[in-house]
């Protein structure tokens, strides 16, 4: 399915335009800190762009939402969610690094994060405004202690996710992890 997904910084703005929308929106975890690269999300369907704009002043995206895990019913209380935004490897186009991130990535990623309870790549089909990402990987835990002790299976699958995620991601210009809850 397409969305619309706007970052920014400004929680007001957010739910102005998450309610106006009928999007969901989410907002940093109690507990992290407001310099990461942004502090608010916004998923939603609308034809009218500049209505996101104010809650959207970190990038604005149209997105293709695979959900790789499906969330689990009912959905936890607390639930948090791991947001990744990816940069594709310089050696490959976007399409071969989404191709990997759908084919190869997400599998293991199944079998390698286990207490995850809901998994999905919004994969930027067009970059509106803001930094030029490739996709924003949403990994979501039923509590903050989940995914703090148990965001990988073991140090094996630490190592593989790292490995596979060097072959379709920049490393080094991908945004930092933000640590978001579903508003």
């Amino acid at each position: 399915m397409l969305q619309l997904v706007g970052l920014g910084t400004d929680r007001g703005a957010a739910e102005e335009v998450a309610t106006a929308t009928q999007g969901t929106l989410y907002v940093n975890h109690d507990g992290e800190s407001d310099a990461r690269p942004f502090s608010t999300m916004v998923r939603t369907q609308t034809d009218n762009l500049e209505l996101l704009r104010p809650a959207a002043d970190v990038g604005l995206y149209l997105c293709f939402a695979r959900a790789v895990k499906p969330e689990v019913s009912p959905l936890p209380d607390e639930r948090v969610i791991a947001t990744f935004p990816m940069i594709g490897h310089p050696d490959l186009s976007h399409g071969e690094a989404d191709a990997h991130w759908r084919d190869q990535h997400g599998p293991l990623a199944l079998a390698s994060h286990s207490a995850m309870c809901d998994y999905t790549q919004l994969s930027v089909v067009a970059t509106l405004s803001g930094i030029e990402l490739d996709g924003i990987a949403m990994c979501a835990f039923s509590t903050r202690q989940d995914l703090s002790t148990k965001f990988f299976n073991d140090d094996e699958a630490k190592a593989a996710i790292g490995a596979d995620v060097a072959k379709f991601a920049d490393m080094k210009r991908s945004l930092r992890r933000v640590v978001l809850t579903q508003v």
